[in-house]
């Protein structure tokens, strides 16, 4: 199992910018694709980026030009460089394996997330 840790949440104002940063502790993180899903108070998680074991990336269309996945897989590490950060980007950030059920992940297989707040 895969035990995740992300960083780098904060508190900014509308226009701002944040760099995510995720620890994958796993020997086949470098062979996984890895995504960073949000949660916002009173909100289903989302997956609103991800990036697969080559480095082809995807984003869900409200973050796209404003958000940047990457990874480094020497490092196990999975990054999101957000910019022009919207207050209606407030949410819980985390990072995970994307794979067709993540919806179906117990509360176990996730990290404790790290807060993004941004005020207008």
């Amino acid at each position: 199992q895969v035990r995740l840790v992300e960083t780098g949440g904060g508190s900014v104002q509308s226009g701002g910018s944040l760099r995510l940063s995720c620890e994958a502790y796993g020997s086949i993180f470098k062979y996984t694709n890895m995504g960073w899903y949000r949660q916002a108070p009173g909100k289903e998680r989302e997956l609103v980026a991800k990036i697969s074991d080559s480095g082809n990336t995807d984003y869900e269309d409200s973050v796209k030009g404003r958000f940047t996945i990457s990874r480094d897989n020497a490092k196990n590490l999975v990054y999101l460089e957000m910019n022009n950060l919207r207050p209606e980007d407030t949410a819980v950030y985390y990072c995970n394996t994307v794979v067709p059920n993540w919806k179906e992940f117990p509360n176990a297989y996730w990290g404790q997330g790290t807060q993004v707040t941004v005020s207008s």
